[in-house]
């Protein structure tokens, strides 16, 4: 293993990662950071740094010795083991995480036993989810509650278990990936965002120490053992002082102004900064929390807590936080007098200002206008059910979710309780004597189960000069960022084609990253002739290659337009052309937003989403609050 000690560069994320060592209860680690840049040579690296464990012998949840809230208890015997790195893969599935019902022991003797799962192995130890952000969010959420809690509840398929889950979870993501729900960001204790260096350097040095790693990975590790004994000799060291770290109340008003001052939602930014505070301080030896440890705290606790819509950018600005540190040291040093009745306090931060705004303005080729304010938006489903990745849109199978019946030729896992009532009229004829159940192929049922799955949302928007008067083509902005938004909320793959002028263009290829989408729409030009005929076509192009790379996953088209055409890229009649290229399209789940608006109305959207054989909504019916239901794309 690449020794810790090692690493070149990435200070935020080795001292994110040691002062949870030293504080488990900060909450964990999420690293964001682009590919190639160490994220998970660096976490398995710390697991190597954890101080050795006492554990009772024999007990599957490694629980400390004398332990009485452990299902393996009471516990006989001592042992000492290495803290454990436990790895969580993308594609577990709930049975994996949590445990299960122990099936041999349930058919064979008769008698329910509970089959422990990742999250037992990893108590006390390091729990590590590589690419976090694809995991499935059910099993976000079960290993999010385990962390904060610190048990891990099991109640299924007759089993009811709760044991001791106690771990440093510790995630890492590409953002061009795909983001996680800011309710899921908030879970994580601390966040650090790693780059590549630009320091030619830095850049070297690394090449230097991986090469030399390669080469002789035994030899490396010795050279570089005397540093990560010592760092595993300070967290341990650190431990022992932290429970004598004091937190004055000086430095807890600050950390409190400084929440307030980036408006943070709920009490747990203020519960890590302070629980992070406290760690460094008993890092640097310090008795007492200094305005310094505050400070360091608030760097790694507070960026991804601003996030509070999907397509805002994580991060704190350095003028920012200077700004917010200098007003929360004025409430240092008030005494104490409780909370304020005017209302909450804290202060406010400074707009950050817009810069200039480039593009021309000539009338074929206008700036995107700023977006009208985005809503709540309906669901638009894809009809039928499909069997792809886990989501929030569309009826699926699949491998979690409720159970609608048992099958002898597909399904998920095994249905048990058919199992056992189609194998229990037979045991007689069968010879059976004493316990457990005699079973044979026949008597095998799975279980089917249906939930929801995500689907790719190809926005297809008509950018042309039919749409760009000013005020429509802003509603339509704030339209497709409201559609994007919940594409994000459900766990979509999305694209954009948008077409104006002569010809179409694939603003952004398929992706699971939403923010990139909303960018490139922001930056989207307007103006020109109306080519429908052609933004059909590059939108059929675009899903069949989409159907090579993953067929299972059902494809949802959102056409934005007023049902205008102008031109033609196949050099015929404009309107006749859009007809049959409609055609392409029409097995395909098509929703037509009709962006037409006035008092006088043409309804050539409408003949378009006939030819597509899909639905017409109006653009002022997305509004989840304007109609009640759902739309079911046909």
């Amino acid at each position: 293993m690449y020794p810790f000690s090692a690493v070149v560069g990435h200070d935020d994320l080795r001292l994110a990662l040691l002062l949870n060592a030293v504080h488990p209860g900060i909450g964990g680690v999420l690293v964001r950071g682009e590919k190639g840049t160490a994220k998970s040579t660096i976490v398995r690296a710390l697991a190597a740094l954890l101080p050795e464990l006492e554990v009772s012998q024999h007990c599957r949840f490694g629980c400390v010795p004398g332990t009485t809230d452990c299902p393996d208890a009471p516990h006989e015997g001592v042992e000492r083991r290495p803290a454990r790195l436990v790895e969580l893969p993308v594609g577990a599935t709930e049975d994996r995480l949590v445990g299960s019902l122990d099936l041999e022991k349930a058919l064979t003797e008769g008698r329910r036993a509970f089959q422990p799962g990742l999250l037992a192995s990893a108590h006390r130890g390091v729990l590590y989810v590589d690419e976090v952000n694809l995991l499935h969010d059910h099993l976000v959420d079960l290993l999010l509650d385990a962390a904060a809690m610190g048990r891990a509840h099991v109640e299924r398929e007759g089993v009811s278990v709760s044991h001791p889950s106690q771990f440093l979870l510790v995630g890492t993501m590409n953002p061009e990936e795909g983001e996680l729900r800011p309710q899921l960001l908030d879970r994580f204790g601390l966040t650090v965002a790693v780059k590549a260096a630009r320091d030619v350097a830095v850049r070297t040095e690394v090449i230097r120490r991986r090469l030399a790693y390669e080469a002789d990975p035994v030899a490396f590790a010795a050279r570089w053992a005397d540093e990560d004994a010592h760092l595993k000799q300070q967290i341990t060291d650190a431990r022992a002082r932290l429970a004598g770290v004091s937190l004055p109340d000086g430095e807890l008003r600050r950390i409190a102004a400084v929440c307030a001052a980036f408006e943070v939602d709920g009490m747990r930014a203020d519960l890590v900064v302070a629980r992070a505070a406290t760690a460094n301080a008993a890092w640097r030896g310090a008795a007492e929390v200094e305005e310094v440890d505050v400070e360091t705290a608030v760097r790694l606790a507070l960026p991804h807590r601003r996030r509070r819509d999907p397509f805002d950018e994580p991060g704190i600005e350095e003028q920012q936080l200077e700004d917010a540190m200098k007003q929360a040291a004025e409430h240092a040093s008030e005494p104490d007098e409780g909370p304020d009745d005017d209302g909450p306090g804290g202060g406010e931060l400074p707009e950050p200002q817009d810069g200039p705004r480039g593009g021309g303005n000539a009338p074929q080729d206008r700036p995107a206008p700023e977006p009208a304010p985005a809503f709540k938006a309906r669901l638009l489903e894809v009809p039928g059910v499909g069997e792809g990745a886990p989501g929030k849109r569309s009826r699926a199978r699949a491998r979690t979710g409720r159970v609608v019946r048992s099958s002898t030729v597909d399904g998920s896992g095994l249905h048990l309780v058919d199992t056992l009532t189609n194998a229990a009229p037979h045991q007689a004829a069968r010879g059976r004597s004493g316990p457990g159940l005699l079973l044979t192929a026949a008597d095998l049922r799975k279980a089917v189960r249906e939930g929801k799955e995500s689907n790719l949302v190809l926005f297809v928007v008509d950018a042309s000069g039919s749409m760009a008067a000013q005020k429509r083509m802003s509603a339509v902005s704030g339209a497709v960022i409201s559609l994007l938004r919940d594409a994000y909320q459900r766990r979509d793959k999305v694209g954009v084609v948008t077409f104006r002028g002569q010809s179409a263009e694939v603003a952004l290829p398929p992706t699971t990253s939403v923010d990139a989408a909303a960018t490139r729409l922001k930056k989207m030009r307007t103006g020109g002739r109306t080519p429908l005929a052609d933004g059909l076509l590059k939108a059929h192009r675009v899903l069949e290659i989409e159907r090579l790379r993953d067929p299972r996953k059902r494809p949802l088209v959102v056409l934005l337009t007023d049902g205008r055409a102008t031109s033609s890229g196949l050099g015929g009649d404009p309107t006749k052309d859009a007809l049959k290229a409609a055609g392409l399209l029409e097995q395909t789940a098509v929703v037509v937003v009709d962006c037409e608006q006035g008092h006088v109305r043409l309804g050539l959207a409408q003949k378009v989403a006939e030819a597509l054989q899909g639905t017409c909504v109006r653009l002022d019916q997305l509004s989840a609050d304007h109609l009640a239901g759902v739309v079911r794309a046909a």
